[in-house]
């Protein structure tokens, strides 16, 4: 089958397109034709090798986080999907692949794809809809009432989080460029601060949380901004001890991390607060809850531009650089379908 792969890891390393063996399929797992994947910054981070100390990979390694398709087979432990289902999800991150024709993936990780989306808009979403699941739902824990800030609103994370936070019936405050404010207050945003003008800390104050996605710079001013009890949340980083627990990591990599994220758990501590390090872990059920806030329109993907497949590394590319509004999707094979 054809895929994206690389053969090491660097900062110059490029995408090479090639035949790869096709995927064996466990008891557990299903075989899924791929129609569509998104990319994310992660792809870039761990091709760059910024993660290969924690989740080591074979080489070659065949990139992609993010699918939606049609099962073409499941192993015989399978009992959610049967042949012909169109489903979407989030690969594990020790077996990434979605820059492919096609994978196998445990079931666990996959949720069936909301019949009004297209193959393209669901494959843009898992990564990012998960990460703010967990977030604002799981570790922040946002009631109706409350102030969420959410930087970056016009990234793939923001443009879903902001329509999240909302849902929660939090006021939502965010960072954004002026070309892109009325778009993000038709998501749902309450306040939108233009960064290339004005500093968030001094427009946005009394935050019960905070969503973090840049350097450790705007995370400091995070902390300013959170009432006594709120959390700050990084996507970003530093990793904290928390994070390496979850992990599994040894004993020198706990040190490593709580090393990394002293100045800022101090910070937070002075003021009364709680930082807490996002490394989103996938999985089918947390797609399955969001399954009826898609279908019911709620929430809405948001997609910047879709590549043919052959363009994958432009697409990369894009993504790398900044620039793309809400997600960027490669379309990879098969009938459009959705």
């Amino acid at each position: 089958m054809k895929a994206f792969f690389v053969e090491h890891y660097g900062k110059d390393t490029l995408l090479a397109l090639g035949d790869r063996p096709e995927p064996d399929m466990r008891d557990n797992e299903v075989l899924v034709e791929i129609r569509a994947a998104s990319v994310n910054q992660l792809d870039a981070k761990i091709m760059s090798g910024a993660f290969k100390q924690i989740i080591p990979h074979k080489m070659p390694l065949t990139l992609g986080h993010d699918l939606a398709g049609v099962v073409l087979g499941t192993g015989p432990r399978v009992t959610a999907f049967k042949t012909g289902d169109e489903v979407y999800g989030c690969l594990p991150v020790n077996r990434i692949g979605a820059f492919a024709e096609r994978v196998t993936v445990d079931e666990s990780y996959l949720a069936p794809k909301p019949g009004n989306l297209t193959m393209e808009e669901a494959a843009s979403l898992p990564v990012v809809a998960i990460t703010a699941w967990q977030a604002l739902v799981v570790i922040a824990g946002v009631t109706p009432g409350q102030r969420v800030f959410i930087q970056a609103g016009s990234g793939g994370v923001g443009t879903i989080a902001i329509q999240l936070a909302k849902h929660l019936g939090a006021e939502v405050a965010t960072t954004a460029g002026a070309a892109s404010a009325d778009a993000l207050r038709g998501l749902g945003a309450d306040i939108v601060v233009d960064y290339r003008k004005e500093d968030f800390a001094a427009v946005v104050k009394a935050c019960d949380a905070a969503l973090m996605s840049q350097d450790e710079a705007s995370l400091a001013k995070a902390i300013t901004i959170l009432k006594p009890g709120g959390t700050a949340i990084s996507i970003s980083g530093p990793p904290d001890p928390e994070f390496a627990r979850q992990a599994g990591l040894n004993q020198l990599f706990g040190l490593v991390m709580w090393g990394l994220s002293y100045r800022i758990r101090a910070a937070a501590r002075r003021r009364g607060v709680r930082y807490a390090f996002l490394f989103m872990q996938p999985g089918g059920a947390q797609l399955r809850e969001l399954n009826a806030l898609l279908e019911s329109g709620v929430i809405r993907p948001v997609i910047d531009r879709v590549f043919p497949f052959a363009q994958t590394p432009e697409a990369l590319a894009y993504v790398a650089s900044g620039r793309a509004k809400g997600k960027v999707v490669v379309g990879v094979g098969g009938a459009r379908a959705g």
